[in-house]
């Protein structure tokens, strides 16, 4: 194996390769902002709950389990645009199995949302009403 070999990205180590895992990580939060509405729109939604959940008078326990269930919800959602970007390159054409895997990626961030509205609730619940 010569020098060049031994210089691929598979190889980089150390602070050169945490570079690169953060540039690749800012590459796909910029590509599905751009291309999906989704994700523009959940962006939105952490966008007004962060600052409510930082501010409002409840524990830091249920602070951080409102926060968590924000940054939940987006992480389901790049997860999904990813697997819907794989899908749309592998099988553009229609099939029960593309359809199954968008389908899929779609009820996890519906649960993800879910969760969001269930810990929300009963932090609230808790704060205000015990």
């Amino acid at each position: 194996m010569n020098v060049k070999e031994k210089n691929t990205s598979y190889t980089t180590r150390g602070l050169k390769r945490i570079r690169n895992a953060f540039r690749y990580s800012i590459d796909g939060l910029t590509a599905t902002f751009k291309n999906e509405a989704a994700f523009r729109q959940e962006l939105m939604l952490a966008a007004a709950l962060v600052p409510l959940a930082i501010f409002l008078p409840v524990s830091l326990l249920s602070k951080t389990m409102m926060l968590s269930s924000i940054m939940i919800v987006l992480i389901v959602e790049l997860t999904n645009s990813a697997i819907e970007t794989v899908v749309d390159k592998a099988s553009p054409e229609k099939h029960p199995l593309a359809k199954r895997a968008k389908d899929t990626g779609s009820a996890a961030v519906f649960l993800s949302l879910l969760n969001l509205a269930i810990v929300w609730g009963l932090c609230l619940f808790n704060h205000f009403f015990s």
